[in-house]
């Protein structure tokens, strides 16, 4: 068995709807997914309440990572006269890719970026566990422990003669 070759193995671009018009973004080259994964890395470091890596941060305050991230598609926008905050949706969703994978990439895209949106299924778990734990299920007796008597067969007697 001999390995395939990689590039038809993976399909490696994303495309992203936006406004009637599909924009293929392209695998980033090396150096730039690393210096994105570096970036993200820093940023859950920072928001977790760390000490973020500034010379990272600072980095990519330099260069136009949005542009990076999007290659090509980053130009095509900009000539479509895309509205920023879906160039920087784009952008953002292509950073996850990067870092993560396409999963990840399309359920932030399909969240329209809103965290809240990302696991809308967390709240609904946890309120169906609230009213599990707290609604007796059927057949419950609510912590009660009543004993029925056991039914007895026609024409026989109990111990006690009845």
């Amino acid at each position: 068995m001999a390995f395939e070759a990689l590039d038809e193995l993976l399909d490696e671009r994303l495309e992203l709807p936006v406004g009637g018009k599909l924009y293929t973004v392209p695998a980033p080259s090396a150096e730039i997914g690393l210096r994105t994964q570096a970036l993200i890395n820093a940023a859950a470091v920072a928001a977790d309440g760390g000490k973020a890596d500034e010379q990272v941060l600072g980095d990519a305050a330099e260069r136009d990572l949005y542009r990076e991230v999007l290659g090509s598609a980053h130009d095509e926008m900009v000539a479509d006269a895309v509205a920023w905050p879906a160039l920087k949706h784009c952008a953002i969703t292509a950073m996850v890719w990067i870092a993560q994978d396409k999963t990840a990439a399309e359920r932030y895209w399909n969240a329209a970026g809103d965290p809240s949106r990302l696991a809308p299924n967390r709240a609904a778990r946890r309120n169906r566990s609230a009213a599990a734990s707290s609604t007796p299920s059927r057949g419950s007796t609510s912590g009660t422990s009543t004993r029925l008597a056991p039914a007895r067969a026609k024409g026989k007697k109990d111990r006690k003669g009845r």
